[in-house]
């Protein structure tokens, strides 16, 4: 069980509240946890009697030291346990799974003018996220929507408008008001912002009452052209919340939580209701469970959820089979600024909310699963496939893919992407820049080359050149080309001792795969889900090598205009590339538009510009 090491801190836990930390012996955080006494939690994981959960039973042989930080309080721990998490992000925690299916709309409430726009991550800083949402139509209907009654920048980027100084079309059909130009106030435009924020949450009324009172104002002035597209925007605010469910003024302002869990997965649903009003249903799959109390998974996913949630309702119901969770309600009244209420719903309407939200929560479940046992299916069927179609000896469980990208021989690179039971590892993905390139582009050189550079690591020790990715060795070996590229890899394999690997290469023409030892190309159906496995793995080495070939071109053109420019300096390079952020933007910009770069000064600026333009390059 516990090394010697481990035992000696046992024995010397302290019984206050506190957050404890597990650690390999590596150093790795390992898990995470905060404990009312630190004493008594954490030598629970290392008793001797059996515990049914699968983390329990994993986690004592594992660890190699354990650290603990004594706090004041419990809620003191929940909020140290909430930041080591963020930063440690330890595999046994639980976690809400990373699924960027889930459509969102996000408000860069940071930015200057900030931006309301779709999308699919949840992660970055200074950004409300309102969401997820049950489609993407559903998204971009909410924002076509807001747009025409909250008239925000529809434009990208941190800064709104264009280099032009002329405002768009969305001024002129009033779905912006140019803050690029100057023609709305930052304070104006905030109050924009924040109306679009208050509708987001569920709080529509002041909306279609200020809506309401325009139109009749327009009606009375004989504006009728004004009535009638305020009415318009009112319609559609009114379609939009009448959506959203039936009306339960008794029910107020809160959130339905339903959960329901099977093995190291769970789902938590949520209900948000503001004013009686059913905003949204949220859906959220959970790993790393294992078994553990209903307790703690709904408290470890409050603190990631509710730690990045624009607002926190004053009232929270969770399912009946739910612990104490009063210190969660002290973290989240914190951070409210008011009471929240964490608590179990006995009878009424609440209760058969939270029934229903339990009864959601199952099904999202086991739908998840039974996609999921179908994906698993259809992946084993490819591998199935290609072990028959190609003859192999075993099934391509790693299967290793390669191409090479440049420009007319110029910065040639090439890729290696891996697919791990029919899905791609990206943590295994490799970049190689060509070393060997001539004036002369020479694929097959390239090929060789890039072969012999990754089976010369594939026996790499565990020292400062070992890599993960390199020290697993293929199954599989996908040359995207014919059979000059497939017979300049088969040559540089045969250098080294290496295990059995099969070796292809797949023609883009008509997808044609050769195969050593054989003239005549193996011609797959297009509906082989083998051969559809191939072009995918394919198709991402294509993107992969070329998203590094651009990324090089890029930096030697960059490279090659700052060098011949006088005045300009690491820091100003710096300045005008994220200012610009390519060449022939800044190519293309005015001497007035090189003056307005934060960081680089007037006289500079204009002596940047007559450079460019005496060299020919304006």
């Amino acid at each position: 069980m516990a090394s010697g090491r481990v035992e000696k801190q046992l024995q010397t836990l302290p019984a206050k509240p506190g957050v404890y930390l597990f650690r390999d012996i590596d150093g790795k955080v390992l898990y995470v946890g905060k404990a009312k006494s630190l004493r008594s939690r954490v030598r629970s994981y290392f008793q001797k009697s059996p515990d049914s959960r699968a983390m329990i039973q994993l986690l004592p042989s594992r660890v190699a030291d354990i650290e603990v930080i004594v706090t004041g309080s419990e809620v003191e721990a929940l909020h140290l346990e909430q930041n080591l998490v963020k930063r440690q992000r330890p595999p046994f925690n639980v976690r809400l799974r990373d699924d960027k299916s889930f459509p969102y709309i996000a408000v860069t409430v940071d930015d200057e003018y900030p931006r309301v726009m779709f999308t699919r991550e949840r992660h970055r800083p200074g950004v409300w996220y309102f969401g997820p949402y049950a489609n993407a139509k559903k998204v971009r209907e909410t924002l076509d929507v807001l747009n025409r009654v909250f008239p925000y920048r529809p434009c990208e980027g941190p800064k709104p408008g264009r280099h032009s100084g002329i405002p768009c079309l969305d001024y002129h059909i009033e779905r912006c008001l140019a803050p690029c130009v100057g023609y709305v106030s930052q304070e104006d435009y905030r109050a924009i912002i924040d109306g679009v924020i208050e509708f987001l949450s569920g709080n529509v009324k002041p909306i279609q009452r200020e809506l309401e009172q325009k139109m009749l104002a327009a009606a009375e002035q004989e504006r009728f052209e004004d009535a009638a597209r305020y009415r318009n925007r009112l319609h559609a605010v009114q379609h939009l919340v009448e959506r959203q469910g039936a009306d339960r003024q008794s029910v107020g302002t809160i959130d339905v939580l339903g959960f329901a869990a099977e093995g190291d997965r769970a789902v938590v649903q949520i209900f948000p209701l503001r004013g009686g009003k059913m905003v949204d249903r949220h859906s959220f799959h959970v790993e790393n469970v294992g078994g553990q109390d209903l307790t703690t998974v709904l408290e470890a996913f409050s603190l990631e959820y509710y730690g990045s949630a624009p607002s926190v309702p004053p009232q929270i119901i969770v399912p009946r089979d739910a612990g104490d969770l009063s210190a969660l309600a002290e973290f989240l009244s914190e951070k409210r600024g008011a009471r929240v209420e964490v608590r179990t719903a006995e009878r009424g309407e609440k209760r058969r909310l939270q029934e229903l939200a339990d009864e959601n929560a199952r099904h999202a479940l086991s739908t998840d699963q039974a996609q999921s046992e179908q994906k698993m299916l259809r992946r084993v069927e490819s591998l199935e496939e290609l072990r028959e179609a190609l003859n192999l000896e075993s099934l391509p469980i790693r299967i290793e893919c390669y191409d090479i990208s440049h420009a007319m021989g110029q910065d040639p690179v090439a890729s290696m992407v891996v697919f791990q039971d029919g899905v791609p590892k990206k943590a295994d993905y490799r970049k190689f820049g060509i070393k060997t390139a001539g004036e002369d582009p020479d694929d097959f050189a390239a090929m060789a080359e890039v072969i012999s550079r990754r089976f010369a690591r594939l026996s790499d020790g565990t020292g400062e050149t070992h890599d993960s990715s390199f020290a697993s060795a293929p199954n599989l070996v996908v040359i995207d080309g014919g059979k000059g590229q497939l017979s300049a890899a088969l040559a540089a394999m045969q250098a080294y001792d290496l295990p059995r690997v099969a070796v292809i290469a797949l023609a883009k023409r008509i997808e044609e795969v050769f195969v050593p030892g054989s003239s005549d190309p193996i011609v797959l159906s297009r509906h082989n889900p083998g051969l559809q496995l191939l072009q995918r793995a394919r198709d991402e080495a294509h993107r992969f090598a070329l998203g590094f070939h651009r990324q090089r071109r890029d930096a030697r053109g960059f490279a090659s205009i700052f060098d011949d420019l006088d005045g300009v300096g690491p820091a100003r390079r710096r300045a005008l590339l994220q200012h610009f952020g390519s060449v022939e933007q800044m190519l293309a910009a005015t001497a007035e538009e090189l003056e307005g770069v934060p960081g680089v000064p007037s006289k500079t600026a204009r002596r940047i510009y007559a450079q460019l333009h005496r060299a020919g390059r304006g």
